[in-house]
């Protein structure tokens, strides 16, 4: 069985605050995992991030965010976790209704492009 092609096209959202990325495909992706996997250890190791690596992304989106966008309890009898606050489900919802609506007008773009490739006319 063939794998199918990768698309000719590939669009990266990046929201930039004071020269540090807010949110990105990667920080994205982190909110999901904290979202599925409860905690941000699990989060890190299901992406195959370090923890350092994961807390730096998880402290950089709470500080641009203006209010925390994920809380941590501390593990213990209660068990501890993460969990993402109501803003960080705004912005991951935000972010990917971004991307959602870059791709589709992008695709819609990229047609004619796509189109030209391998039909370079010759210099005459």
């Amino acid at each position: 069985m063939t794998s199918p092609s990768p698309s000719p096209l590939k669009i990266k959202a990046q929201v930039y605050l004071d020269g540090a990325i807010a949110i990105g495909p990667g920080k994205a992706a982190m909110l999901d995992a904290v979202q599925r996997e409860g905690s941000i250890a699990a989060a890190g190791r299901s992406m195959g991030i370090s923890y350092r690596r994961t807390r730096d992304m998880i402290d950089t989106l709470n500080r641009c965010w203006g209010e925390p966008v994920v809380l941590t309890e501390k593990g213990g009898r209660t068990g501890g976790g993460s969990r993402l606050t109501p803003r960080g489900q705004q912005v991951l919802a935000a972010y990917r209704a971004l991307e959602q609506a870059l791709n589709q007008t992008a695709a819609h773009h990229a047609t004619a492009l796509v189109g030209l490739l391998g039909r370079v006319e010759p210099d005459i």
